[in-house]
């Protein structure tokens, strides 16, 4: 078993600084010893918050997050160590404990060779949505998820509970795995739904919050700015900022049409909006009421994903007034999710962790000798240095970010072949913006997972060989592969840097500079809820753990 994992990206000190505090803090009694479990572990994922935001905007934080920082074990040095960081892959090993190459959720979508066709990491066709709104159709599954999430395993304790909601399918399924009492999501044509992979019918828990709370109510709100103009830091008019539809690219952001409809346009919008993460944690109070999470004999669950900074990242960049104006109403909507609970399961009996699933790359066009690369360009490449070789054809069947899938055959007929192989991975590696083209069985041996060369490293970490591409590519810092105004998948430290945080019941408050990963996150939470949990690839980090009441 891996031990340790070092992030491409960090020079940290040895992995002995996770069990040493670089600034330890005396916190509050009820977090600085353990004398019993917490009645809930509650998983926080803000999707696509990179690390350096908490000390970027540090000045304008002044609620939930400031009191995660200040009174929490905040590691400050997290990192993914693997290549491909993206949603399902980062809540697949935060939710699990394990990396992409052990729990198998590599990427969003994948090829699946034997269908001939691309596939979606929870899609699912043998399932069916179990909607609130009444919409039909397959759905989503944890069928692809080849280890058990620390939900389960705290679900199998006798009396337990587990629920998970999140925008996305892949986030919620990722944080709950196989088993739980309500996974929720929210299906791109307006309704909240599950599958039937977890229940025959909607749960019920979130039925009259959803019918008390018609998302018809959210159609005319307006995002403004939340703080004065003033005190933004970067331009509101930034160069490459794409906005959904019906948006331009500075403030005022109204939700919805003329016609103020439910539609597609608003529906963009909304999600592009701080009012979706706030519609999401008002669901999670309804959920720790109407379960009574917290309250039973056993140690209950509750995973919540909030997607929409990674959608607003994605449409204005990490330097945009929006992406600075979401954290600082997340801010505020993480302190009314700790307000609540302590009010309804009481400061020190629940244990609380914060970490996100990715980073983002700065948007290229506002980073000087940045770039895109397309993959219809590196498609148009490999036919090209294979056209001569083999014959006119396309050789490429799918790509999916670092992930080249090619034509049945052909990479059989590349490891016969070094002239054709050496001739295809020179063609890809010559683009622009390329720094690095190899073949997947280069990394395919589990040696390779503690490579010296850090980018081997990093691509083997994150491979599976029945999901990954044949070809991986590595675009050069600041590069991305996508039309999208911005997006991640890479291993530098814009896209792998993110916060990890506890906070709560048995914690040991400081800022801590140790090499950890998300992985560690779920085998944490375990050791803070005195929960048996199959350790992977994480590790507890004991020093953010207080001693129990009565240990030496």
């Amino acid at each position: 078993m891996i031990r340790r994992f070092r992030p491409v990206v960090l020079f940290l000190l040895t992995a002995v600084a996770v069990s040493l505090p670089a600034s330890p803090r005396a916190g509050p009694s009820a977090q600085t010893s353990a004398p019993r479990a917490p009645k809930l572990v509650v998983m926080v994922v803000v999707d696509q918050m990179r690390a350096d935001y908490l000390e970027t905007y540090s000045s304008a934080l002044s609620h939930g997050l400031r009191t995660l920082m200040k009174e929490g074990a905040w590691f400050q040095r997290a990192a993914y160590p693997y290549l491909n960081t993206i949603t399902c892959a980062g809540h697949s090993t935060i939710g699990t404990g394990a990396l992409p190459y052990r729990h198998g959720m590599v990427l969003n979508a994948w090829f699946d060779r034997a269908a001939n066709r691309s596939r979606e990491c929870t899609g699912d066709p043998a399932t069916t949505k179990v909607s609130y709104g009444g919409l039909t159709g397959t759905s989503d599954s944890p069928a692809a998820l080849l280890v058990p999430t620390l939900a389960e395993q705290i679900r199998d304790h006798a009396g337990a509970r587990a629920i998970a909601i999140s925008l996305k399918a892949r986030s919620a399924i990722g944080l709950a795995g196989h088993k739980a009492d309500a996974v929720v999501w929210f299906d791109d044509r307006g309704a909240w739904t599950t599958s039937s992979a977890f229940a025959k019918s909607p749960p019920a828990v979130f039925q009259r919050f959803i019918d008390e709370h018609p998302l018809a109510a959210e159609v005319g709100k307006t995002w403004e700015r939340t703080l004065d103009p003033s005190a933004y830091k970067l331009t509101d008019d930034g160069v490459g900022e794409r906005p959904p539809s019906g948006w331009t690219r500075t403030f005022p952001h109204p939700l919805g049409t003329p016609g103020g409809k439910v539609d597609s346009a608003f529906l963009g919008q909304w999600q592009r909006s701080p009012f979706a993460d706030e519609y999401l944690e008002r669901m999670a109070e309804a959920a720790i009421d109407g379960e009574k999470l917290g309250s039973g004999s056993a140690t209950d669950y509750l995973g919540v994903s909030l997607s929409s900074l990674d959608y607003v990242g994605h449409a204005f960049g990490p330097y945009s007034h929006e992406v600075q104006d979401m954290l600082v109403r997340l801010d505020r909507t993480t302190a009314r999710l700790l307000a609540h609970l302590d009010a309804r399961v009481g400061r020190g009996n629940y244990v609380l962790a914060l970490t996100s699933d990715h980073g983002v790359a700065p948007i290229p066009e506002q980073i000087p000798g940045a770039g895109r690369q397309l993959s219809r360009e590196v498609g148009a490449a490999i036919d090209g240095a294979l056209g001569p070789i083999f014959g006119p054809g396309k050789y490429m069947a799918f790509s999916a970010y670092t992930d080249i899938y090619l034509a049945p055959g052909v990479l059989d007929r590349l490891k016969a072949d070094a002239k054709a192989s050496a001739a295809v991975l020179a063609a890809v590696g010559a683009l622009p913006g390329i720094a690095h083209a190899f073949r997947s069985d280069e990394i395919s041996d589990p040696e390779v997972r503690t490579d010296p060369d850090p980018v081997r490293r990093a691509a083997a970490l994150g491979y599976h060989p029945a999901r990954s591409g044949d070809l991986i590519i590595v675009p050069r810092e600041h590069w991305i592969l996508s039309s999208s105004a911005t997006t991640h998948g890479t291993l530098y430290p814009y896209d792998q840097r993110v916060p990890v945080i506890f906070f709560g019941a048995g914690v040991k408050p400081g800022e801590y500079t140790g090499d950890v990963t998300p992985a560690d996150v779920a085998p944490t939470l375990a050791a803070l809820a005195h929960v048996a949990f199959k350790k992977l690839d994480g590790q507890v980090l004991t020093a953010a753990v207080a001693p129990r009441a009565g240990s030496k």
